[in-house]
């Protein structure tokens, strides 16, 4: 399916079945009782994917979600929270890894996005302190420099995603709803 510019992405039952991991005779039932925010066309229920997504933080997790972005860049930063401020995802940027290690001990992200090339402590440092804080907190590595000793080293602290530069807002939107649909699907409940 298309998406221009301004236009919705409509799913069909079936689609929204399969990306919310439910039958199909569910996500009727939901939209029916309004549990799960549809549009009914004709006689067919049709799902805007940025609605659900916004319906589904907001409902399922019971807060908004928090991304951290650590880039020198801060165009970087200002990109992301434009893309995801669309879909209700509060973003905290800083062009400091130093910054970015106190506001990790100190709040509560659900996904951070780190450059690999930093002043100061580089990627690899910064994903060791990280992990140091919170082993469980996704981190995808920006980098444009995607064969490098520097990812190389990183590589060796354990999963992560790389996002290569340059990239565009679809890119973003694509990784977090990646990972935070898969998390909040966890913890869904579900109806057989």
């Amino acid at each position: 399916m298309l998406k221009e510019q301004g236009v919705k992405e409509l799913l069909t039952t079936e689609e929204m079945a399969s990306y919310l991991k439910l039958r199909p005779e569910t996500v009727i039932r939901k939209a029916k009782r309004g549990e799960l925010p549809a549009i009914k066309i004709g006689r067919q229920f049709r799902f805007d994917k940025n609605q659900t997504d916004r319906w589904l933080l907001q409902n399922l997790v019971g807060r908004v979600l928090h991304v951290l972005v650590v880039d020198d860049e801060p165009m970087i930063g200002k990109l992301f929270e434009e893309t995801l401020r669309e879909i209700g995802v509060g973003v905290t940027a800083t062009s400091s890894s130093v910054e970015a290690v106190g506001l990790v001990s100190g709040e509560l992200f659900d996904l951070a996005f780190i450059d690999l090339k930093m002043p100061v402590m580089d990627g690899n440092e910064l994903f060791k302190r990280i992990r140091e804080i919170d082993e469980r907190l996704p981190v995808v590595i920006i980098t444009g420099y995607s064969e490098s000793e520097l990812l190389d080293k990183v590589i060796q602290q354990g999963p992560f995603i790389v996002l290569k530069k340059p990239f565009e807002s679809d890119d973003i939107l694509n990784i977090v709803g990646t990972i935070l649909h898969d998390a909040v699907t966890k913890r869904m409940p579900r109806e057989y």
